[in-house]
This record gives structure tokens, C-alpha cells and sequence, in this order.
């Protein structure tokens, strides 16, 4: 046997007859029932996904209503701020979250995993380890994540209101479903993918001590659980497009390795700039021997994270900083900064918005 069962906001009122025409005629809701007949002091109503009882003397507080709508100006006239006769207050907001890019707060900042840095626990159950306190003024969040015990993951399918997302398999593997993408995915250490705004994914598996790096620009973006996909959906259009941008699958295995635009590097492209269309870029460089210059770039946020081996930070103005696997850092646009004392195995994952900038060798 099943039970209907329904939930109520109970709101008050000083008298229902004032209230009854603001919820019906300006905020378009339906009234349910009304008691007592001869004089009505409770009357509950509903819409927008909302069952609200108001009650003459209830002792509760006024409270406040978002309705959230994709036609913000065709709602109540086009107010975005109401106050109810019962002294509810009514916000008007937008149906779809809005993305919000701040301006970036440029930093020099060097995190090393040995400093011991909190990790605390986040969505579905990971260890999430930050990497740019600062944000650089709320413009992009780096987070090193990792799950411990591995086996399934208590996901769902959602999807991030973001501008960029990056996925980078540091260690182990990890299974995820994407999109238009077929089958089940798996991601292997050096594989990396881009997540484009709004794509419905889900992670299911992952290997024991799986760790990877997440990007996301900006730090603060809104996920979304989506009930109704399901997850695989077959493959679509491989050209197909996400807010301008295409999904990337980069693996590691058969990449093409070039010279990098720092002398003494040689790097692999993840092809994230084409995929994004100049949005951001994604490399992966190892160390090929020599002695690297002193270099200055003019990118707008510049992240490095330690993969392997080790190295020495020079920049101007700061102390030198030894590195190791896991440490990462931010070199802002315009300061002199030189890679040094390179270990033979040093291997740079290496994040730029906009994907597409200059280096400029620093000569003395």
C-alpha cells in the first residue's frame, strides 16, 4: 500500500483575506483548501513546486521565498523583491545558476604537500587537498583529491555550471561516465579530461589510492544533480559542443611530445586549447636536460603542479623554494621565474587561462 504524503511551509498572517489575493493573482499560485468556512483563518496553497499553509496566528516566522523562474522580467511585473501582506519576503531569481567570473588576484604562491596542508572530506565521500588558498580572489580553485580505499563511489549523475573543469588522473584509475560518450570510461594515471560546462557525468570506480588534480575556474561554481539522466546515453555527436566547448580525452599512452616554450623541457599537449578554443591550455612537461632560462609569461592565471621528481623555484623578489611531487605553484603574469636544479625524472603538469599566451626569456 502506498501513502500520498505532502509537506507544507507554514507561514503566518494577521488576516488571510489580505494574503490570499497577493499568492494567488501575483505570485500565480493555487488555493488548495480554506477553513473554517464562516471565517477562514488557514488556507493552504501551491505552485512553483512549493505547498505553503498560512495560518492566522501561527507562531512562526514571516521567512522568505525564492522562486526561481527562466523568465525573471515576466514574473510579478518584473520585481525581483516582494514583501508579502503577511510579511513574507519574495525573491525573484533566475530558473538556471548564473556564472560569476571574478577578476583574478594576481599572487606568487608555492603549496608543498610536505607543509601538511588540511585534507577534509567533500562530495561523495573524497579527501579534497587545496592548492590555491587564496583562489587568487575567487577566480579559479586547484584541488589535489584522492580516495583512499578506492571500489565504488557514491556519485551521481550531475553537471557543473563552470567555465573550465579539468580532470587530471595523477595515480591509479578511476571509471567515469560521460555524456554522449559511450561506455564507461577509464582514466589512467597521465589521462586527463576536460569537462565542459553543463556534460552530465557520474565517477563510479576507482582504484585503491586513486588521486587526481581537479581544475575549476571560477573557485566557486554550483553542482547540479540531474535525477532524470540516465548515464550511459550511447554516443553522440563527436563534434558537438558545450557552451563552445568540445569534451577532450587526452591519454597518455602514444602522446606526440614536442619542445616546450621553456627551454630544456620537452612537453606533450593535451590538445585542451583546441578544445576550448583558446580558453585555457593543459600540458604535461619533463625535464630534457640542460640548463633552463629565467622566463617571464603573460597569462592571466599560471598553475604548475609537481608530478614527479624535484626541482628548485626561482623568482624574483622571493626565496627559492624546493620542490617535490605534489607540490604545486602560481607564478603571476610579468615575474621572472627559472626552473632549476632539475631532477632527470622532473615531470610538470602545467595550467594556463587563457590557453593561449607568450613566454619571454629573461636575459640578464
Amino acid at each position: 500500500m502506498t501513502h500520498d504524503i505532502l509537506a507544507e511551509v507554514l507561514l503566518p498572517t494577521q488576516e488571510l483575506r489580505n494574503d490570499l489575493p497577493f499568492y494567488t493573482k501575483v505570485l500565480g499560485m493555487r488555493l488548495e483548501n480554506i477553513f473554517p468556512a464562516d471565517d477562514p483563518s488557514v488556507a493552504s496553497l501551491s505552485g512553483h513546486g512549493l505547498r505553503v499553509r498560512i495560518e492566522r496566528g501561527a507562531k512562526v516566522s514571516p521567512g522568505k521565498l525564492r522562486i526561481l523562474t527562466d523568465d525573471p522580467d515576466g514574473f510579478a511585473g518584473g520585481q525581483r523583491h516582494l514583501t508579502a501582506p503577511n510579511g513574507t519576503q519574495i525573491e525573484i531569481v533566475p530558473l538556471s545558476p548564473q556564472l560569476v567570473m571574478p577578476a583574478t588576484v594576481h599572487e606568487y604562491a608555492v603549496r608543498r604537500l610536505r607543509d601538511e596542508a588540511p585534507w577534509v572530506i567533500g562530495r561523495a565521500g573524497m579527501h579534497y587537498r587545496d592548492l590555491i588558498p587564496s583562489r587568487l580572489g575567487g577566480s579559479i580553485i586547484a584541488s589535489h583529491i584522492r580516495i583512499p580505499d578506492g571500489g565504488p563511489v557514491p556519485d551521481m549523475v550531475h553537471f557543473h555550471t563552470v567555465g573550465f573543469q579539468l580532470i587530471y588522473c595523477y595515480k591509479g584509475w578511476v571509471d567515469v561516465l560521460y555524456e554522449d560518450q559511450g561506455d564507461m570510461m577509464r582514466l589512467h594515471a597521465g589521462d586527463c579530461v576536460i569537462q565542459p560546462p553543463g556534460i552530465r557525468h557520474r565517477v563510479c570506480h576507482a582504484s585503491a589510492e586513486i588521486e587526481v588534480i581537479e581544475l575549476g575556474v571560477p573557485a566557486e561554481h554550483i553542482t547540479t544533480i540531474d535525477h532524470h539522466a540516465t548515464l550511459p546515453n550511447g554516443v553522440g555527436d563527436p563534434a558537438r559542443e558545450w557552451q563552445g566547448q568540445r569534451f577532450v580525452h587526452h591519454v597518455k599512452d602514444g602522446a606526440h611530445w614536442q619542445p616546450f616554450r621553456i627551454p630544456g623541457f620537452m612537453c606533450r599537449d593535451t590538445g585542451i586549447s583546441a578544445g576550448t578554443k583558446g580558453i585555457a591550455n593543459i600540458q604535461v612537461a619533463r625535464f630534457d636536460g640542460g640548463v633552463p632560462p629565467s622566463t617571464r609569461h603573460d597569462s592571466d592565471i599560471h598553475f604548475t603542479f609537481v608530478l614527479e621528481g624535484s626541482m628548485v623555484l626561482q623568482a624574483e623578489g622571493q626565496p627559492d623554494r624546493d620542490l617535490q611531487p605534489g607540490d604545486a605553484f602560481v607564478i603571476p603574469p610579468g615575474m621572472a621565474a627559472r626552473y632549476c636544479a632539475c631532477s632527470p625524472d622532473l615531470e610538470l603538469l602545467e595550467a594556463s587561462l587563457p590557453g593561449n599566451f607568450s613566454t619571454q626569456i629573461v636575459t640578464a
